[in-house]
């Protein structure tokens, strides 16, 4: 179809176009797109067997739809994917403000215009990316916003009186006609606003300043909301959540697979920064560790949720610790080391919310307890578990390394060393080289040097090693010496 060419109502007629509402329009493209074997909702993970699934059911039983879930679960994202669903072109009534279907307009504007023109209505094309429409529900939001109000203004110019529906200056959701309109944080909205889309919902209307208008609108609600403003900040009258056709409860990623493939997608990094900065394996899996340990956290309120938005700044973070390492120290290249983690507890401290026990100890502990815990929950899933208690005469895999520090008393990772010094201060401990070859004899070159100091770490967590800061790096040496320096 040569939308060039069509200019008028009459043009329309000629090829026998024939409109449809916009739930029909979802309906029949998503029947189309999941007969083709497309996938309708690309780059949202760890929904296909749950939320997806859900939420194709509702579009085909053309439901309003409310998307329940904490922070970080991509509501928002598949609200704005179902554009992809609408025609890519529609007719509309040219210079209609509430987007006028030529063969059933609402407005007075348009009415009288397709009397006065007949077939030579003129009508303009609205792409699919025009009929999306989002509002974040706030306190100071008004009926006058979303759905009008009398426009003194307009009734000057035009000399009207207020009893002319003319009068009217449209809001948000009439605006909206024929379009997908998102609310998001529902509950936020205050509950006299939530009772003025009682209407809108079930009968298709509006009303405005006791008018007798009746505009059967359009429209393809997707509101969103989490589950904790329920009891916090507000909640959603009964009557409107019974006039949501569907509510589809969102979740967090289930695997640090899907996790880090959300991650690494989302992440704003640009080519040079990843040419530059190399990334183990491991590393990444110990950023969604990092994310999975906090929603398991005494210290962490698990109600507000922990959003996906802090393993994606963790990562962000990270690359650009080992970034600013890298041109203070001229390396061309460099890896990223467990080290380079102290630069994240920035993106971590900001995207938690504390109770009171973590608020007494405060976000930066907090923060870099869950990277301790994330070392300690990773640990046994690379090298034989660590026992808290042993035998006088057993032997561990562990006691070489550990004996290295019981006669060495200096050995310091520093926060600006470069790759070469790093790589042999790390290569002092040759008993790590004898583990390594044991447990994990295929890692990459790459990763080598990640899994040496993950190794250490790991023996500071489990009490088998002592770590200390200062002003310029880390110092790891023995339970004991330390001790005795102490003293």
């Amino acid at each position: 179809m040569n939308i060039e060419t069509l200019k008028t109502f009459g043009d329309l007629k000629k090829i026998g176009y024939q409109s449809k509402s916009i739930k029909d329009e979802l309906r029949e493209n998503l029947i189309k797109k999941i007969q083709d074997g497309e996938t309708v909702f690309e780059g949202v993970w760890g929904y296909e067997n749950s939320v997806i699934p859900e939420l194709e059911t509702a579009i085909l039983s053309r439901h309003n739809i409310n998307l329940l879930g904490l922070r970080g679960q991509a509501k928002t994202r598949l609200a704005r994917m179902m554009v992809n669903l609408l025609d890519e072109y529609i007719p509309v009534v040219d210079g209609s403000e509430i987007n006028d279907d030529p063969f059933r307009p609402l407005s007075r504007y348009a009415i009288e215009l397709l009397k006065e023109k007949g077939d030579d209505l003129p009508i303009s094309w609205m792409h699919r990316s025009e009929r999306f429409y989002e509002k974040l529900a706030t306190p100071d939001v008004t009926v006058a916003d979303l759905i009008g109000d009398v426009d003194p203004i307009k009734a000057a110019n035009l000399k009207l009186n207020y009893a002319d529906d003319r009068v009217i200056h449209f809001g948000m959701i009439p605006r909206a006609n024929r379009s997908i309109f998102v609310i998001n944080e529902l509950p936020d909205l205050q509950a006299r606003i939530q009772v003025a889309l009682f209407n809108i919902l079930q009968e298709g209307d509006i009303q405005i300043r006791g008018f007798k208008l009746r505009l059967p609108l359009d429209l393809q609600f997707v509101f969103t909301a989490n589950p904790e403003d329920y009891t916090n900040r507000g909640s959603i009258v009964t009557p409107l959540k019974d006039r949501i056709g569907s509510q589809i409860l969102t979740h967090y990623p289930e695997s640090l697979e899907i996790a880090q493939k959300i991650t690494e997608q989302e992440a704003n990094l640009d080519a040079p920064q990843l040419e530059k900065v190399f990334v183990p394996n491991i590393a990444k899996t110990l950023i969604e560790q990092i994310s999975f340990e906090a929603r398991d956290s005494e210290y962490v309120d698990v109600k507000s949720g922990i959003s996906a938005r802090m393993s994606i700044t963790i990562f962000e973070n990270l690359i650009s610790t080992a970034e600013r390492r890298s041109i203070l120290t001229s390396d061309k290249t460099t890896t990223v080391r467990l080290l380079d983690f102290m630069g994240v507890i920035p993106a971590i401290t900001g995207k938690v919310e504390l109770v009171y026990e973590g608020e007494q100890e405060g976000a930066s502990f907090v923060a870099q307890q869950l990277l301790s815990a994330a070392i300690k929950t990773m640990f046994s899933n690379y090298f034989p578990e660590i026992q808290k208690l042993q035998h006088k005469d057993e032997t561990t895999p562990y006691d070489k390394i550990i004996e290295w520090f019981f006669e060495e008393s200096n050995f310091e990772l520093l926060d600006d060393m470069n790759d070469e010094q790093y790589q042999n201060e790390l290569n002092r401990i040759s008993a790590l080289d004898g583990l390594l070859a044991t447990y994990q004899p295929d890692i990459d070159t790459d990763e080598r040097y990640f899994f040496k100091e993950f190794v250490l770490w790991a023996l500071v967590e489990h009490k088998k090693l002592n770590k200390s800061r200062f002003t310029k790096g880390y110092k790891f040496n023995d339970l004991y010496g330390s001790y005795i320096n102490d003293l």
